[in-house]
């Protein structure tokens, strides 16, 4: 009997991607819209696997329902694990993840923020469209000679520190196990965290959410930046203290922010609510910022990442199926 996938927070493009691969798979994928929380975990009811996304809640409930439920597989179609209780599963049920879908589709994302907050792309569109051709208000800087601070050292920072250096930029980086001989080909600074908040022009977010790093961003390390300090994040929303962001932006020591992720996401992204009001007051302040970029956690969302991720996380079920390795399987 082939295996049976309960595909949870199922998008349009989703669904096309994982039938073109699964031709070569052949299990049974049962597609859901809804994410995976205690309330819809009666759609995974007769299950071998779920497969989930940033958004599912996964915590010790949800778990021993899955576990009850006959499911043996965990599948995360994404790199960050945080949403899941690795301690409640361990030895109840298997987790795998897709450690790398594209370093490159990220990477260029983050870059992408960081020239349209530079140069007011976004601003300027909008106002040739409305037959505005003036020019005052768009004033950017020049990239070269500017100092970025790179937070983490994966395969996403790696390529964007590439990209940056092209750019002809001088990069500092921070990392609790730095790859000292990366940052000596590519001439990366590896520094203290207080140094990088200090030098830095602009600081790019790259690292995993955990205890010790959830919201590193906020009121203190803010006050060590320089004044009209950049920052941009396309790792985890509750890297960034939002609060205390909006406050940095109000007073102008934050000149802008490009943000692809937000700490309370869940409710919002992934979803058109064009016809309602966003009732979340910091999200909606966020909105109304000039300086501010804040776009739906698309940095991952390329043609070739879809189907790395497609892919990858099949192998896994697979993999899983014949009783092979997990090599990509996340313990506690």
């Amino acid at each position: 009997m082939a295996t049976t996938i309960a595909f949870f927070d199922a998008k349009s493009y989703d669904i096309k991607s994982f039938d073109g691969l699964n031709k070569d798979y052949g299990f049974n994928i049962e597609y859901f819209k809804e994410h995976l929380s205690l309330k819809t975990l009666p759609l995974a009811k007769g299950a071998d696997v779920v497969c989930i996304f940033v958004n599912a809640e996964c915590d010790k409930k949800v778990i021993d329902g899955l576990v009850a439920n006959g499911v043996k597989l965990i599948a995360l179609r994404c790199a960050g694990f945080n949403n899941v209780d690795l301690k409640a599963a361990k030895g109840k049920i298997k987790v795998v993840r897709v450690p790398a879908y594209s370093p490159h589709a990220v990477a260029e994302y983050a870059v992408t923020l960081m020239l349209s907050l530079n140069r007011k792309v976004y601003r300027a569109v909008n106002r040739t469209r409305d037959g505005n051709f003036k020019l005052s208000g768009l004033l950017g800087f020049d990239m070269y000679g500017k100092t970025v601070g790179v937070i983490g050292m994966g395969r996403v920072a790696k390529v964007l520190i590439e990209i940056l250096r092209g750019f002809g930029m001088n990069v500092l980086a921070y990392d609790l196990y730095p790859d000292k001989k990366f940052a000596e080909e590519h001439q990366v600074k590896i520094v203290g965290l207080d140094e990088l908040y200090r030098n830095s022009d602009i600081i790019s977010l790259h690292c995993p959410l955990t205890p010790d790093t959830k919201f590193m961003i906020n009121k203190d390390s803010i006050a060590k930046m320089k004044p009209g300090i950049m920052i941009i994040n396309t790792g985890r929303g509750k890297l960034i203290h939002t609060e205390d962001l909006i406050e940095g932006l109000r007073t102008k020591k934050v000149g802008s922010a490009g943000l692809d992720v937000y700490e309370e996401e869940q409710n919002y992204f992934y979803e058109d609510l064009s016809e309602k009001m966003i009732d979340d007051d910091v999200l909606a302040r966020l909105l109304m910022m000039p300086n501010v970029i804040l776009t739906s956690h698309q940095a991952f969302f390329t043609k070739e990442a879809l189907h790395n991720i497609g892919k990858t996380t099949l192998d896994s079920v697979k993999a899983f199926s014949e009783g092979q390795p997990l090599v990509n399987e996340i313990k506690a």
